[in-house]
């Protein structure tokens, strides 16, 4: 009896765990989110990132690793993306297969672990302005708070964060002297606990990691989010408004609609595409570029100037707000008019009498005397003539000299009508007169 009782616990204890066994399994190989983190940190990147944590979530991934590439990027965008990090459900690897640098080492202590390649670094995250000059005290220091903020987050030495950004901090014996960055190789960073582990490949860190037999979903961004990375680039961006500037000036000036008009539309058309699939423009946007764009050729045909000043002003707040930021935009902005204008100049001064487009644009006929045209008919075969004054001339009016009616101005003093006037003296087309008593009987 109690063989039978011991037998039937083994039984019910071996089908107990292969009902379990399929759930086992399934926590074994469960998913990893392989995304690649490369290239420039902008606008466009946080789109894609935005996209791949959401699928990550949505399908109960364990775990999200960042593979590293990138030299760096824009400030604004590297905090978004570091606030995607820090809120992300799924635990998130940095791994940097080469180099992590400026926004890159910043977006790497977002993440709860980081592991390198023996050739990676990391490091020299110093803020720079748009002229690539250092940027101002304040902004500076605001950087280096982040910085070291991101490091203490994750239980690292600040010190050494604080070292990627303030060149005033020494640490000789990382070869980052007063004056000089910090940018930390792959040992440097294991010995100082700014990484967890340094491995060869990918499947080194998934054996790390015990994810060896996860599978591993790589996801890689879009043609379409390509594309917005690209357009959203600031340097595209202001490429992009001065060739639709400069496309819309010429169109405008020249009857019917042709190749600058469509260059133009089109530039603006992938201003928006890239600003749109990046997240940070939406239809509305679009629909009142529209509107000012419509009033703007309205004004072609509603005098006044209103229409267009409205038409021209919509125009730029949709382009104002089509960006992540509105200062950044107006600099833009201002670039790409100035650019236009420039490029109009050039282009009408060297170009424009070889170029059939333009023939529209400028009037090439003169009215020259060797062509029979002349500004005013010099009517000096009428000194001496007598005529009467038909009205008043006071000192203008009109006189008739044999059967012709002509326009004439008094010498001086007023002529009444009906008096006889003598012409003395043909300016081109005015004829001066005084009264006379020549003719009178």
């Amino acid at each position: 009896m109690r063989k039978t009782r011991t037998f039937s616990w083994i039984l019910l204890c071996m089908i107990s765990f292969s009902l379990l066994l399929p759930s086992l399994s399934a926590v074994a190989s469960g998913k990893v989110y392989h995304v690649p983190l490369e290239n420039e940190v902008e606008d466009g990147l946080k789109a894609f990132l935005q996209r791949a944590f959401t699928e990550a979530a949505e399908i109960g991934a364990e775990r999200i690793i960042l593979e590293i590439n990138t030299p760096g990027g824009y400030v604004t965008s590297a905090e978004e993306i570091g606030d995607l990090i820090d809120n992300s459900p799924i635990k998130v690897v940095a791994f940097i297969n080469s180099k992590a640098l400026s926004a890159g080492a910043y977006l790497a202590l977002h993440a709860d672990e980081i592991y390198m390649v023996p050739t990676a670094t990391m490091g020299a995250a110093a803020i720079i302005d748009g002229a690539g000059n250092a940027a101002d005290e304040k902004r500076n220091s605001y950087w280096i708070g982040e910085m070291v903020a991101a490091a203490e987050a994750n239980e690292r030495d600040p010190k050494f964060a604080r070292a990627m950004a303030d060149k005033t901090v020494d640490l000789p014996e990382y070869r980052a002297p007063e004056g000089k960055l910090l940018t930390f190789t792959a040992e440097e960073a294991l010995k100082e606990k700014y990484s967890e582990g340094t491995v060869a490949d990918l499947d080194e860190l998934l054996e790390k990691l015990n994810l060896g037999d996860s599978e591993v979903v790589s996801i890689e961004p879009t043609f379409a989010e390509k594309l917005a990375r690209f357009i959203t680039n600031p340097i595209v961006v202001t490429l992009l408004l001065s060739i639709g500037c400069l496309g819309l000036v010429l169109e405008l000036f020249s009857p019917g609609f042709g190749f600058p008009g469509l260059i133009g539309l089109s530039s603006f058309g992938l201003f928006f595409f890239g600003h749109t699939v990046a997240g940070l423009a939406g239809y509305e946007s679009v629909f009142i570029f529209v509107i000012g764009l419509a009033l703007l050729v309205a004004e072609l045909f509603v005098p006044g100037g209103i229409v267009g000043i409205i038409g021209g002003a919509l125009m730029i707040i949709s382009i104002l707000f089509a960006g992540e930021s509105v200062v950044h935009m107006a600099y833009s902005i201002l670039i790409a008019v100035f650019i236009a204008i420039i490029g109009m100049v050039i282009v009408m001064k060297f170009f424009g009498k070889n170029l059939h487009v333009f023939n529209k644009l400028i009037l090439r006929d003169a009215t020259t005397t060797e062509e029979g045209y002349v500004s005013n008919v010099n009517r000096i075969d009428l000194l001496g003539k007598i005529g009467d004054s038909i009205t008043p001339l006071r000192p203008s009016g009109t006189i008739l000299v044999g059967n012709e009616r002509i326009d004439a101005v008094s010498e001086g003093g007023y002529i009444e009508a009906n008096r006889k006037v003598e012409v003395i003296q043909v300016e081109g087309s005015r004829i001066i007169v005084r009264e006379t008593k020549k003719g009178v009987e």
